[in-house]
């Protein structure tokens, strides 16, 4: 069986799962050059024939070069799509396949459903998604529940979840030891709240720091990462009489030091939505605290569940957060290395890509 992956770029983080798929199966890959300031990986450690192309843009749409051309000449068995309607050359290809191979199985890599479409979005959704012959890869069961209150047939849709370096992270969890970084940073015992990710406005940074001021300040919280938000809510902390609580750590992305700073966190809070982060944080036991509409959320606060990995809270709600965060610690049952022991399961049984693999083993075949 030949299969022809085409992706928008060669995702650093996705490097783990590229590289499965290339042992496990006839694989030829095509990926866009790369996006913005996503890194890369390395595509020749992935065996089967790699082709970069061009990602054409056109307004919020792009066409991805070549990809038709090395869909039709070539004999392949199934297509593994990337599923964003964004894609021009995906539409195209995935109609002239359905129309001059039907013998050949086309799929769909996609987050699927929100929760937010418009009424425009949703017939958009419904007849591109359904292009896609062989079925849809969906990241979470909550994409899965709503395309089948849509009218999706159930059977062709297949979570997978998410994953990253599980390897490489599953090996730093063994050495680490009980690391004091955070502690010797702010010279207290007092609990850390943890934020990774960029400074961004849709990120809602200031919505924690406001929290953590309800909470009379009782907190250290460790920011890692770095934008353009960056002075103004280094301000805030100033004005909130924050300033040796908060460690604006800067970026980094040396897996060493993340898994250190995570793993000395007792709590990552992520206002915003929350996607990678909370794979990332529950990998070296860290529980994740995000906000509670769905629909507005990205596919990995499944990895949350309520008072075992994380928690939620109401979105936008500063009080609600503040609430959140006092709650988690002051349960009668609070125990730092048990919440740690079930994050790790959470992510050892649903969020690595030897668990992708096992879906995509089962539906591709």
């Amino acid at each position: 069986m030949k299969v022809l992956v085409v992706y928008n770029s060669a995702a650093h983080y996705r490097e783990s799962i590229f590289k499965l798929l290339s042992q496990e199966f006839d694989c030829d890959f095509v990926f866009g050059r790369s996006l913005g300031n996503i890194k890369q990986f390395n595509t020749s450690v992935l065996k089967g024939d790699v082709t970069l192309i061009d990602n054409k843009r056109f307004g919020r749409f792009y066409y991805q070069k070549k990809v038709l051309g090395l869909s039709l000449k070539n004999c392949y068995d199934r297509y593994l799509f990337l599923g964003d309607t964004r894609c021009i050359s995906t539409w195209l290809t995935a109609l002239l396949i359905r129309l001059f191979f039907p013998s050949r199985r086309v799929y769909f890599w996609t987050h699927g459903w929100y929760g937010k479409e418009t009424k425009r979005e949703a017939r958009l959704k419904k007849c591109f998604f359904r292009l896609a012959n062989g079925g849809l890869f969906l990241y979470g069961f909550y994409a899965k529940q709503l395309m089948e209150k849509e009218g999706f047939n159930p059977k062709k849709l297949f979570v997978i979840h998410n994953s990253l370096a599980y390897q490489q992270q599953l090996q730093l969890r063994s050495s680490l030891g009980h690391g004091k970084v955070i502690r010797n940073h702010f010279h207290s015992d007092e609990h850390t709240l943890l934020f990774v990710g960029r400074l961004t406005k849709v990120k809602h940074i200031d919505l924690l720091l406001d929290a953590i001021c309800k909470t009379n300040g009782k907190y250290n919280l460790v920011i890692i990462g770095d934008g353009v938000e960056k002075e103004e809510l280094q301000e805030q902390s100033r004005r909130l009489s924050l300033e040796d609580r908060v460690w604006f750590y800067g970026p980094t992305y040396n897996e060493i030091e993340l898994s250190q700073l995570i793993s000395c966190s007792d709590l990552c809070v992520s206002p915003g939505n929350v996607g990678l982060t909370a794979m990332h944080s529950m990998v070296y036991g860290t529980p994740v605290l995000t906000h509670d509409d769905f629909s507005w959320q990205m596919p990995e606060f499944e990895a949350i569940i309520e008072g075992e990995t994380g928690g939620f809270f109401h979105r936008n709600d500063v009080l609600s957060l503040a609430y959140a965060i006092d709650g988690w610690f002051n349960k009668k049952d609070y125990n730092r290395e048990e919440i740690r022991s079930k994050c790790y399961s959470e992510i050892d049984y649903h969020w690595t890509p030897e668990f992708q693999m096992s879906i995509f083993k089962e539906r591709l075949l």
